[in-house]
């Protein structure tokens, strides 16, 4: 019985240390990429997008930081969330109601933006490569990006509206992607 009370005991400290562990590495990461949620409401419309906004800090990004033509968390650290209370038509397709995690493949002119079902603990696997699962797609287009002359240092998502067409629009380093929404 001795035995036993002592391997619990050394058991839940264990715990409590790995869990200290991962609350301060957590809370380490937040500070170089802090989280943000944005939001866009008309009339009855609600969008909301959380996600973590990571600094350039002198670095390449596009093509570098963040690879031509592989998958991307959008952000950093968790994977980006969009949520809709209606459906959507985006570049002609559907997006129905609902709450998506959000990934693009960056290119050099044109970005594939990919709304998913599936939620992810984390926006990577083990291995730093983008924890997306393609089966759950729901909804991929694709979008021209605008070269910028200035630089936006804090990766950006915004919603925007002109001439009565919403946008969802990305922004960080020179780059600009600007998703319309209907």
């Amino acid at each position: 019985m001795k035995i036993f009370k002592w391997v619990l005991i050394v058991a839940i400290a264990l715990a409590l240390i790995s869990y200290g562990i991962f609350a301060l590495n957590r809370a380490n990461t937040k500070k170089f990429s802090p989280e943000d949620t944005i939001s866009y409401i008309k009339n009855d419309l609600q969008l909301s997008v959380f996600y973590n906004r990571p600094f350039k800090k002198g670095r390449p990004i596009f093509g570098a930081l963040v690879p031509f033509g592989e998958v991307w968390r959008t952000g950093a650290n968790e994977a980006t969330v969009f949520t809709t209370n209606k459906d959507l038509m985006l570049e002609g397709q559907v997006l129905p109601a609902g709450k998506y995690t959000l990934w693009t493949i960056p290119n050099s002119d044109i970005w594939e933006v990919i709304f998913n079902s599936k939620q992810y603990v984390w926006g990577v696997d083990s291995e730093g490569k983008a924890s997306r699962d393609p089966a759950f797609d729901v909804l991929n287009i694709k979008i021209s990006i605008d070269k910028k002359m200035d630089i936006t240092e804090q990766f950006t998502i915004y919603f925007t509206e002109i001439n009565s067409q919403t946008n969802m629009v990305f922004e960080w380093d020179q780059t600009k992607v600007s998703v319309p929404i209907q």
